[in-house]
C-alpha cells in the first residue's frame, strides 16, 4: 500500500520502499506507456497489487505501478465458461462478477485480499488434493513486455509460454489481464471440529484424499488439531449459512479482537501463551455451516502476521509436520500462532511449488511484533530436509543456486526471462536473490 509522501509497505510490514515514482494507470494502454518511460529513463518498472507477499517480490525501488484502478470484468466466454480480468481485481471482487454468469472460480485461497494477478503471481493456493493453485485456473493472458509491447498468451497463441506465464513471478513484464477458466457456481458445506491432534496427522493423507478441500490447524503446546473439512455441494443445494451474529463472533471477536489480545499478551508475557493456547484451542473451530463457495473459502484475517510456508512431496507431509513439532518442543520456544497443513495437486507450471508433484503446505506465522528469524530459520531447516519449495510470497532465504535443483525447468523460466526481458526492466532485489541478476 502506498502511503502519503510515496513510501511503500507491504501488509506484513517486512518490506518497504520509497519508490522514484508512482504511477495509477487505468488502461491497458497507460501501462504500455508507463514501461516505455521508466525504459527511457532507465528506471526498473514493477507492478503491486494488494500487497499481501510478505517477501520483496513487489518491492519497486523504481517506478511503481498501482494496478487497483486496472480492475474488472473486460469479457466472458459463456460457451467455455472462462472470464477475462483486468489485472489489478481483487478476488473478493471477483464472485461478484461470475454470479450474472452462472460461474465460480474452482478453487480459492483463505485470503481474498488480493489481485488475481498478484495471486497467480506469487502462486497462491488453497486446499484440495483435486485442485491446483489458482494459477492452474490461468488459460490465457496479456502482458506489457519490456519494450512497452503487447504479449499475448494462450491455447492458440504462444501456448508454449502459458506455464511460465500463468506463474510469472512478476519477472517476465507487467501483467495486464488474466484468462480464467471457470467453474458452474457451486456451495460448500463446512465441518469444523476440534479432534486428537495424533489421529489427525496419522490419518492426514488419506484423508486429504478421500475429501474435497481438507485442512487442519495445530495450536503449538496442545495436543488438538482444528480440522476443516469442506464438501462441494451443487449451488441450488439447501444450504446454512452462519448468521450475521455468529460471523461477527467467531471473525470479528475471536478471530480478531481476542486473538489480537492474546498475540499482545503472548509478547509481553511469553509463559502465558501455552495456557492461551489450550483455551484458543477449545474456543475457535467448532462449527458447521453451509453457503456459496466464495464465502467458505475466504476467511477473515484481522491480526497482522508473518508467515513462511513450505511445500514437501505429500507422502512427506506426516514426517515433515512432526519435524516442525519437535523442533518448537525442543526449542522451548512460545508460539502464539497456529501452524497451517494444506495440499494440493500436481501441476505443470514451470515455478509452480506443486510442480510434477502432489504437495503438502505447512505454514508458521508469527505475530508481526515477534520477530520471526529463528523460528523460520529452524522450520526451514526441517522443510529443506523434505524436498520442501518455498511459498515464493512468503519468508524464505533460499537464492537462485538453491532453486534451482528444486524445479526441473528453472533454467527454461531464466532463459524465457532472459529473452522477454534482457534489460531487466522488471527486476528488484527479490528477483535478482531468486532468479539471478
Amino acid at each position: 500500500m502506498t502511503r502519503p509522501g510515496g513510501s511503500w509497505q507491504n501488509w506484513g510490514r517486512t518490506e518497504k520502499v520509497r519508490p522514484q515514482a508512482v504511477e495509477y494507470p487505468t488502461t491497458i494502454e497507460a501501462v504500455r506507456r508507463s514501461v516505455r518511460s521508466a525504459a527511457a529513463r532507465g528506471r526498473a518498472i514493477k507492478a503491486v497489487g494488494a500487497g499481501h507477499s510478505f517477501t520483496g517480490i513487489a518491492v519497486a525501488p523504481g517506478v511503481l505501478l498501482e494496478l487497483s484502478e486496472l480492475s474488472g470484468l473486460v469479457a466472458v466466454d459463456r460457451e467455455r465458461s472462462r472470464v477475462r480480468l483486468l489485472a489489478g481485481t481483487r478476488l473478493h471482487r471477483i464472485p461478484a462478477l461470475l454470479a450474472p454468469y452462472g460461474l465460480a472460480m474452482t478453487n480459492l485461497g483463505d485470503i481474498d485480499r488480493q489481485s488475481i494477478s498478484g495471486a497467480v503471481s506469487t502462486g497462491t493456493h488453497g486446499t484440495g488434493l483435486r485442485f491446483g493453485g489458482i494459477a492452474t485456473q490461468v488459460v490465457g493472458a496479456t502482458l506489457v513486455t519490456a519494450g512497452g509491447e503487447l504479449l499475448t498468451v494462450s491455447e492458440d497463441e504462444n501456448a508454449e509460454l502459458l506455464p511460465a506465464v500463468a506463474l510469472g513471478l512478476g519477472a517476465l513484464g507487467i501483467l495486464v489481464d488474466i484468462t480464467i477458466q471457470c467453474v458452474p457456481a457451486f456451495a460448500l458445506r463446512a465441518v469444523e471440529h476440534p479432534e486428537p491432534l495424533d489421529d489427525v496427522v496419522d490419518g492426514a493423507l488419506e484423508r486429504a484424499a478421500r475429501e474435497d478441500h481438507f485442512e487442519f490447524y495445530w495450536f503449538p503446546h496442545t495436543d488438538v488439531a482444528l480440522t476443516k473439512t469442506n464438501t462441494r455441494l451443487p449451488a441450488d443445494a439447501a444450504t446454512a449459512p452462519l448468521s450475521a451474529t455468529a460471523k461477527f463472533v467467531d471473525d470479528v471477536v475471536i478471530g480478531g479482537a481476542v486473538h489480537q489480545a492474546v498475540c499482545s499478551a503472548g509478547r509481553a508475557v511469553p509463559a502465558l501463551v501455552p495456557g492461551i493456547s489450550r483455551l484458543s484451542a477449545k474456543v475457535w473451530g467448532d462449527r458447521e455451516f453451509s453457503d456459496a463457495s466464495s464465502r467458505v473459502f475466504a476467511t477473515s484475517r484481522g491480526v497482522r502476521f508473518r508467515e513462511m510456508e513450505y511445500a514437501v512431496p505429500l507422502d512427506r507431509l506426516p514426517d515433515a509436520f512432526r519435524g516442525v513439532q519437535r523442533v518448537v518442543a525442543e526449542r522451548g520456544w512460545r508460539i502464539e500462532f497456529p501452524i497451517e497443513v494444506r495440499q494440493a495437486a500436481r501441476d505443470d507450471l514451470w515455478l509452480s511449488t506443486a510442480s510434477g508433484r502432489d504437495s503438502g503446505y505447512i505454514a508458521v506465522h508469527r505475530y508481526w511484533r515477534n520477530d520471526p528469524t529463528e523460528y523460520f530459520a529452524a522450520v526451514e531447516e526441517v522443510m529443506l530436509a523434505h524436498d520442501g519449495r518455498p511459498h515464493w510470497g512468503k519468508l524464505h532465504t533460499l537464492d537462485a543456486a538453491a532453486l534451482r535443483a528444486r524445479y526441473p525447468r528453472f533454467d527454461d523460466f531464466v532463459a524465457l526471462r532472459d529473452r522477454l526481458d534482457p534489460k531487466r526492466a522488471f527486476r528488484n532485489p527479490y528477483l535478482d536473490r531468486v532468479l539471478g541478476p
